[in-house]
């Protein structure tokens, strides 16, 4: 496939990315920001990094940058959109994902690795096995998810949440939850299933010189799925 991975002013997971997808046999066209029209793609990924450094909050800048209009034209065509990290603030801040990245829970950077496991829904929807676990790495500030009591039963009720934050035997209590997220929620994807935003880094455990691949399986699982 052509994958196309969009770099704003302070991403530093794009070349990670673009890496990643091309190991894995897709063909990856890098996207700027300001420019205004996506390339004949067939999925389009938002990477992690601090675009635009942050500022105001993460991803509230970035969702003007000029790409962002056609990101979303794409996705609500039924185009597939990955966001990692900074890429899944990027989603929310622009509407196309449900819910907000607040502050850590404990509020200072994180960067190690986590265990995560998809939910029945991301088993239905993507074809995840349910109760698999993967070892991915994090490394945010600001990633604790939440949303309102009302928006939280519609996407549990939906199946959009995809992601949660288990132990490495899938064990279910606060004290895996790396950032205080709203119901352990690591990953979750709009109505239709078609734009997916997670936390953890996929892209930085898709090589054997890293000493894990879980990312390999949770990138091609998805992107699987684009049609």
């Amino acid at each position: 496939m052509k994958i196309g991975v969009i770099t704003f002013p302070g991403s530093n997971c794009d070349q990670d990315m673009r890496k990643s997808l091309v190991g894995m046999g897709h063909e990856v066209s890098m996207v700027w920001h300001q420019d205004s029209q996506l390339p004949k793609l067939d999925a389009v990924v938002l990477p992690g990094g601090f675009s635009y450094g942050d500022y105001l909050r993460s991803g509230a800048i970035a969702r003007f940058s000029p790409i962002m209009e056609s990101v979303g034209k794409f996705a609500s065509a039924g185009g597939f959109v990955l966001g990692i990290c900074n890429g899944f603030q990027i989603l929310t801040e622009a509407g196309l994902l449900p819910g907000a990245l607040l502050r850590n829970q404990t509020p200072r950077f994180v960067c190690k690795d986590v265990f995560i496991t998809p939910s029945s829904d991301a088993h239905n929807r993507y074809g995840y096995y349910q109760d698999q676990v993967f070892r991915i790495p994090i490394a945010h500030g600001e990633g604790n998810y939440y949303c309102s009591t009302e928006t939280l039963s519609e996407i549990q009720q939906n199946g959009q949440i995809i992601f949660t934050y288990c132990g490495p035997h899938n064990e279910k209590n606060a004290e895996w939850n790396p950032n205080g997220s709203l119901a352990d929620i690591a990953g979750v994807c709009n109505l239709k299933g078609n734009v997916l935003g997670m936390m953890p880094h996929p892209e930085r455990v898709s090589d054997p010189r890293m000493g894990c691949v879980d990312g390999i399986a949770v990138l091609q699982t998805f992107l699987s799925k684009v049609n």
